[in-house]
């Protein structure tokens, strides 16, 4: 079905609305056929090679397949129906074998000798000079100089890693929806903010379920954990968010020690001694060791810290319960929350009516021109894929249009959970003029209640500040060559501009931009802010403990991990997991299960999950500058978007940095942001 596919309309506009479930397995084959076809034309060329020929005919070709498999991936993610699923399944093994296949064609490997021999390829300058190094780099890391074995066989493993990762994030995701906890009796909500009541019985009502309805997504079950006075719904939901996909028709216990199998076998096949160092060779920590290290020293200068931290809650929850109470990791929010209410005379929940969801993105968009001169305006001009779904468009100062995107922000079946930003479509400088950028913002917030708007907590505005902060990497990128666009940048650097955007969320200047009573159009008071900046540095040990360990077993995982040795991997990473908890962790802990940054993809975060406590260190210091120069100066605003966001990957990252910063970046500001100094 290639005749009016709506997938086969290269537009600006995405007829995401006519997209089904048939047009995805056409609209590959013939995507693939073209780019394949230009791969061939690259190959037989008989004349003088030049960047133009060679190297961006190359990267063109790929864009092709790329941008398609984007727009289908996301669809997958966000609108899983059992028919679109099963059709991209069928599509990934081309698509991979395609993919995979590149660095291993001789001909195109010859190609790029060829070029890289020329008198113009010596006389290269970043960023075209750094874009021949890295395709010479990559086409070497894939597997270029191996023999045909080596390369049948590497061509095999990306196909079937390919399989195993996107089976194992349809069972997160079906596991995830499966899962529905009613409750018929009103006591047993007692301690629930009224928002989280509402929002059960909303869920409910949408079933034609009598009494309330509680599932796995974080707007419903994370505040129940955090509030709920009924410990035994407290931890029949926690036991249920904590084996996802760990037994059942959605199972990944044994899908994870295939990938982690196929993921080694690949490193050793390229001559890497673990995976680690195969993923790291091209990031700012270039090595697993390295990255190692760094979270290593964070653990030691954290750990007596977090000691300190677990013994005044344990006393704290005595005093309320007895001695004899056991805490329970079911337990663990419930009573966090009761110390920090305790210790500041502060509950997160009185800040969610000052942040109403439409004055958080207009305030978001208001600090961005102050910073960026950038405008950003919702827009009816692009069809979306659910109703609930917004666009919204993004001009420069002089009227250029820079980019669009879509947002969806509110939980759904059959969407995945969390938050992310991805691109639809790489714009930018042009012979023709710029090209406008395309991309989304997802998450799963709690959406509105009757005839309130959708009331943020804190934290879930941190999470939109984060995902636009990406989003801004893709939109003010004036990167020309395709692969050097937005945030295709070492994932160790991919973080900062997203992180950096959360610093706004906490600082008066900022926040009056935006949070305000969505009764009364007060703003924060004084009192209450103050208590929310006490408040930051709560439990900074836990929270630094908390993503380390998700560090920790990620590289144990991908280094030292050996089923004969170390058996059951849900055993294993529970293990790691309890030298880094508070509590005794029960038998049925299985998160790995559900660590789609780890294995939802071939290579997402796998070895490489340090990247956020990376890039966090690199917000903190960087943001000393902003706090020094005025957070929303215009001046400093500018000097990071023209030294960060805009040159994507056409410069080192190390060098984008000292640019900005005039120096290196000083590990001291995350660990005074989290209180450990």
């Amino acid at each position: 079905m290639t005749k009016g596919n709506p997938l086969l309309q290269h537009s600006y506009t995405i007829p995401f609305d006519q997209i089904k479930a048939e047009h995805i397995e056409p609209a590959f084959i013939q995507t693939i056929q073209e780019a394949e076809q230009q791969l061939e034309d690259i190959v037989s060329h008989t004349g003088i090679r030049t960047f133009e020929n060679t190297l961006l005919a190359l990267d063109n070709a790929q864009e092709k397949v790329n941008r398609l498999n984007r727009i289908v991936e996301n669809l997958d993610m966000l609108v899983s129906t059992p028919e679109l699923h099963q059709a991209y399944q069928n599509a990934r093994p081309r698509i991979d074998d395609f993919t995979s296949k590149i660095p291993l064609n001789e001909g195109l490997w010859k190609a790029l000798q060829a070029y890289a021999a020329t008198e113009e390829a010596q006389r290269l300058e970043s960023p075209h000079k750094r874009f021949l190094k890295q395709t010479m780099y990559k086409f070497q890391n894939q597997g270029a100089k191996l023999d045909q074995a080596g390369k049948n066989r590497l061509a095999e493993i990306d196909v079937e890693l390919g399989k195993l990762t996107m089976h194992y994030r349809s069972n997160s995701v079906r596991s995830t929806d499966s899962y529905l906890l009613v409750i018929t009796e009103k006591e047993d909500l007692a301690g629930l903010p009224e928002s989280a009541v509402a929002l059960a019985k909303q869920n409910a009502e949408k079933k034609d379920i009598e009494g309330w309805l509680f599932t796995l997504h974080s707007p419903s079950c994370a505040p129940a954990l955090q509030y709920l006075d009924n410990r035994k719904i407290r931890n029949q939901l926690y036991n249920a968010l904590i084996s996802i996909a760990s037994q059942g028709e959605y199972d990944n216990r044994e899908v994870i020690p295939k990938i982690l199998a196929l993921r080694k076998e690949k490193a050793t096949l390229l001559g890497y001694k673990d995976f680690a160092d195969f993923i790291l060779a091209d990031r700012m920590a270039k090595d697993g060791k390295t990255a190692q290290n760094f979270l290593h020293d964070l653990r030691e200068k954290t750990a007596t810290h977090f000691q300190r931290e677990n013994l005044e809650l344990e006393q704290f929850v005595k005093k309320l319960e007895g001695d004899r109470f056991e805490l329970l990791p079911g337990d663990l929010a419930y009573y966090i929350e009761k110390l920090h209410n305790a210790t500041f005379d502060f509950d997160q929940e009185e800040l969610r009516p000052y942040f109403p969801l439409p004055q958080v993105m207009e305030g978001m968009f208001a600090i961005v021109n102050h910073l960026y001169g950038i405008t950003v305006k919702e827009t009816k001009d692009f069809p979306t894929w659910d109703g609930n779904v917004k666009t919204y468009k993004i001009t420069d100062q002089d009227g250029t249009w820079l980019g669009s995107f879509y947002a969806d922000l509110f939980p759904r079946e059959a969407k995945k959970s969390g938050a992310w930003m991805d691109t639809l479509i790489y714009g930018g400088p042009s012979p023709e003029g710029f090209k406008p950028h395309l991309g989304l913002i997802v998450g799963n917030l709690q959406p509105s209640v009757g005839d309130k708007p959708a009331l943020l907590t804190h934290d879930y505005v941190q999470t939109i500040f984060h995902e636009f902060g990406h989003l801004l990497h893709l939109c003010l990128g004036q990167a020309e060559i395709p692969a050097q666009k937005g945030p295709q940048v070492a994932w160790d650097f991919v973080e900062l501009p997203s992180q950096i955007m959360e610093n706004w969320c906490w600082e008066r200047e900022a926040l009056n931009l935006f949070a305000k009573h969505y009764q009364t159009g007060e703003k924060i008071p004084e009192e209450l802010l103050a208590k929310l900046e006490k408040s930051a540095k709560f439990r900074g040990a836990y929270s630094m403990m908390r993503q380390l360990s998700f560090g920790t077993i990620d590289f144990a995982l991908h280094l030292d991990y050996d089923p004969q040795l170390d058996g059951n991997v849900v055993d294993y990473s529970r293990a790691l997991s309890q030298q880094f908890s508070p509590t005794q962790l029960p038998e049925n802990y299985a998160f790995i299960t559900n660590f789609n940054h780890l294995f939802g993809e071939s290579v997402g975060y796998a070895a490489a999950y340090y990247s956020y406590k990376w890039a966090e260190a690199l917000d903190a210091d960087a943001f000393t500058r902003f706090k020094k120069e005025g957070i929303l100066n215009r001046e400093t605003g500018m000097s990071f978007r023209n030294e960060i966001l805009a040159k994507g990957d056409s410069e080192d990252p190390d060098v984008l940095y000292r640019n900005f910063m005039g120096r290196d970046p000083d590990k001291k500001a995350i660990l005074e942001r989290a209180g450990l100094i």
